[in-house]
């Protein structure tokens, strides 16, 4: 009797996992829903890029910027400055931009939710 118990488990185990990963196979997941041109700031315990990094663009020179939340919190990106605010990011969100200015200077992004932690500096310099 245990052993019939036993073998309808171990059946009902493969059968459930047989289906799961028929389901995986049929309906895959994207992995990266942001493209890999421009900048990509990944937002993830409580950093961007694990280091806050200085951003480089061109003056007069469109460059797109995706900001990805990697996070289980919510994050956003803001650059006062420029009128930049992603608004709340939640888990797996993802807000894409384009950074357009005549001109250069110095700025300073962050995450109003974690300020100490997660800011930077944006640096925009005139073409040569």
């Amino acid at each position: 009797m245990i052993n019939n118990i036993i073998a309808i488990i171990v059946i009902s185990f493969i059968i459930v996992g047989s289906l799961w990963g028929i389901g995986n196979l049929l309906n895959p997941q994207e992995e990266n829903k942001t493209n890999s041109t421009g900048i990509l700031l990944l937002a993830e315990n409580n950093f961007f890029n694990k280091t806050n990094p200085t951003l480089y663009i061109n003056s007069n020179i469109p460059q797109k910027i995706t900001i990805a939340n990697k996070d289980f919190v919510r994050h956003d990106f803001i650059i006062d400055e420029l009128n930049i605010n992603t608004g709340y990011l939640y888990s797996n969100q993802d807000f894409t931009t384009a950074i357009a200015s005549r001109e250069s200077g110095i700025f300073e992004y962050y995450c109003s939710l974690h300020p100490s932690t997660m800011r930077g500096t944006l640096v925009i310099s005139e073409t040569t």
